[in-house]
């Protein structure tokens, strides 16, 4: 695991941002404490930043080149059949002086080309540089677990981990307002865009070829809802299914045990870590499992399933009880590592769990990516009801209008069920499609109109949101419910999910490995039909029945209250603070972006303790600190051919 960055100057223009590499390396500190290196070749040059996982010694240090000094590689991720892939190399007669996974992928690299991304079990990001050819290739792992973003110019092509790194470049840092307006609707920016004109994020499953001013974009891996022959042995009943499942995971597991430093598991009491974690103990004897939980907020507490779990499967376990201060006094030192606004403030709890794991271990399994293959969430059962709909759902709209004047929050268990049938009632007037971006999305339409101010919405161009909006839409058929969770595999899961857990955990250098995004899970997961995901009464079936009978049984009556965060009172009380200064009248005026008539509003809503979405509030709260950091004008700075 760690951090690349790199230069490939197509003339002498582009040949003077190779000294901004240094610095653009030294940005991804915190990716890669163990070591730091940068290669030079006139027209390329590349940095490393390194995480030692596998083969700590100096021999395996990045970036790597082969004996012919032609190929030269740098590498984020973990390549899991790096061993066989070894083998199968040795036996063409490949020598190899390190240990390392990395020496692997660039022979496999050298061998097999863009082939050999089919070949790889893991994730990543890597560029290998091509000196006969001068070529470049970079690719992204199918998931879009690791990060890769990249500018590209007739001068040059700059690519880093970290969005932070890549400014480090001295980029112009001109503002992607479409890309703002989608940022506020969904609380993240989705790839292939960031907030900065003409600086993108490689797609998950893609790769890329520069060479002579040019940039070939080429996807390598889709994941497919088509029910394949391969499957077809498995699927003949609802118990071969199960078992089948059981042996991909252990598999997918037992693969991320693998490294030269300590192997931890997080262990939040739900089925996804639970099930991770359960198969890691029968593998790794002792391994640690930690968990995070809040001594403020009972509601929001569930360390309590996680101990259950630890205790019945033998884990060394570590419950990191957070007070409010704990949580609010963590915001300020996280914010700084997005380089463009992200607003899923569980990022918070995150972060800490990370800081305090990284304490203990180096690298850490994690349930992630579990919700969205096998329909975990509160929104696929209420998908399921609106495609299914019966008396309860039909006077759930009769009633909506009732509904919406009853309080509605996250903070408490029935103002947040009366949240979710509002939800629901709004959700079942539309189609399919627009249905899906609805329930995708925190903030409607009509919110953005009053938040924008009116130079802001001028910017912002309806048909250029709407066309974003139908790349992501574009699967939503309304016959299976598979083709939500398709959908969600390219918006959600890269754009948020994973981003956090990379962003967060790297943060403080300790390695996430996320087993049920090893791509046969998730291609099994897309065979499944969808009654074997869901029903009437059950999320993930297949899942929670195939690991029933090792699991407490407590585990099956808890409510899913995902990794809430209770920000409410902080705004009251420990982030007053961050609230004045960042949505401070007078610099609201001087900004430009937002109405000040609506912050004004928002601000004497929170003050006297109103109904309003605290979600909402920290995506302007992210907002605004990333516009003050990077010290942004609505004045955009001209272009350098200006």
């Amino acid at each position: 695991m760690c951090g690349i960055s790199g230069v490939f100057a197509f003339n002498m223009i582009g040949g003077m941002y190779m000294i901004n590499l240094q610095a653009a390396n030294e940005a991804l500190a915190h990716r890669g404490p163990d070591a730091a290196r940068l290669f030079n070749d006139e027209k390329v040059g590349l940095g490393h930043r390194r995480l030692s996982i596998i083969d700590l010694s100096a021999v395996a240090h990045q970036p790597m080149t082969d004996e012919s000094e032609n190929y030269t590689i740098v590498f984020n991720g973990e390549i899991f059949n790096y061993q066989s892939l070894r083998k199968e190399l040795e036996n063409q007669g490949v020598q190899f002086k390190s240990q390392s996974d990395t020496e692997v992928l660039l022979h496999l690299y050298i061998q097999y080309k863009e082939q050999c991304l089919n070949k790889l079990q893991g994730f990543f990001a890597f560029a290998i540089y091509d000196k006969a050819n001068e070529t470049l290739f970079v690719a992204r792992d199918r998931m879009g677990v690791k990060p890769l973003l990249y500018y590209f110019d007739e001068d040059k092509f700059l690519f880093s981990s970290e969005l932070n790194s890549l400014l480090a470049f001295n980029l112009p840092k001109r503002i992607d307002y479409h890309s703002i307006a989608l940022y506020f609707q969904l609380h993240y920016i989705p790839s292939p865009h960031t907030a900065f004109q003409d600086i993108y994020k490689l797609p998950p499953a893609h790769y890329a070829i520069v060479k002579k001013k040019s940039l070939e974009i080429c996807p390598y891996y889709e994941v497919s809802k088509a029910i394949t022959t391969h499957y077809q042995p498995y699927l003949q009943s609802y118990d071969k299914a199960q078992r089948h499942l059981v042996e991909l995971l252990e598999d997918a597991v037992k693969s991320r045990l693998i490294a030269d430093v300590p192997v931890g598991t997080f262990l939040s009491g739900g089925i996804d870590s639970s099930v991770v974690a359960t198969i890691a103990a029968g593998f790794h004897k002792n391994i640690q499992s930690f968990s995070i939980g809040y001594k403020d907020e009972p509601f929001f507490d569930e360390t309590h399933y996680a101990e259950l779990v630890a205790k019945k499967i033998g884990t060394a376990h570590t419950v990191f009880k957070l007070s409010n201060d704990d949580i609010f006094e963590a915001v300020q030192e996280l914010l700084g590592f997005f380089g463009e606004p992200f607003a899923d403030s569980s990022a918070i709890p995150f972060y800490i769990l990370s800081k305090k794991t990284r304490q203990k271990v180096t690298v850490a399994l994690s349930g992630d990516g579990a919700d969205e293959i096998f329909a975990g969430y509160n929104k696929y059962a209420g998908e399921y009801r609106i495609r299914h709909a019966g008396t309860v759902e039909n006077l759930v709209q009769q009633f909506l209008p009732l509904l919406e004047k009853m309080p509605q929050s996250r903070n408490n268990p029935f103002a947040n069920k009366v949240r979710q049938l509002v939800k629901m009632g709004k959700a079942m007037q539309l189609s399919p499609a627009e249905r899906y971006w609805f329930l995708s999305c925190f903030t409607p339409p009509n919110t953005l109109n009053q938040l924008f101010s009116s130079e802001i919405q001028q910017r912002i161009q309806k048909s250029n949101i709407e066309q974003r909006q139908q790349q992501f839409t574009k699967y939503i058929t309304g016959k299976d419910l598979n083709d939500m969770l398709l959908a969600d595999c390219q918006l959600v899961l890269p754009n948020d999910m994973l981003h956090k857990v990379d962003s967060m955990s790297m943060a403080n250098s300790l390695e996430v490995r996320e087993p049920f995004m090893d791509y046969r899970v998730v291609d099994y997961a897309f065979a499944l039909p969808e009654a074997y995901k869901i029903d009437g009464s059950m999320k993930k079936k297949i899942l929670q029945d195939a690991f029933r009978h090792v699991l407490p049984k407590e585990l099956y009556q808890r409510p899913k209250h995902g990794f809430e965060v209770p920000l409410m009172k902080g705004y009251q009380r420990e982030l007053k603070s961050l609230i004045d200064n960042l949505l401070d009248e007078d610099f609201i005026r001087e900004q430009g972006v937002f109405n000040p008539t609506y912050i004004k509003n928002l601000r004497q809503t929170i003050a006297q303790q109103g109904s309003y979405d605290q979600n909402h509030v920290w995506a302007l709260l992210s907002f605004q600190h990333w516009w003050k950091r990077l010290d942004l004008s609505i004045v955009e700075p001209k272009r350098e051919e200006e």
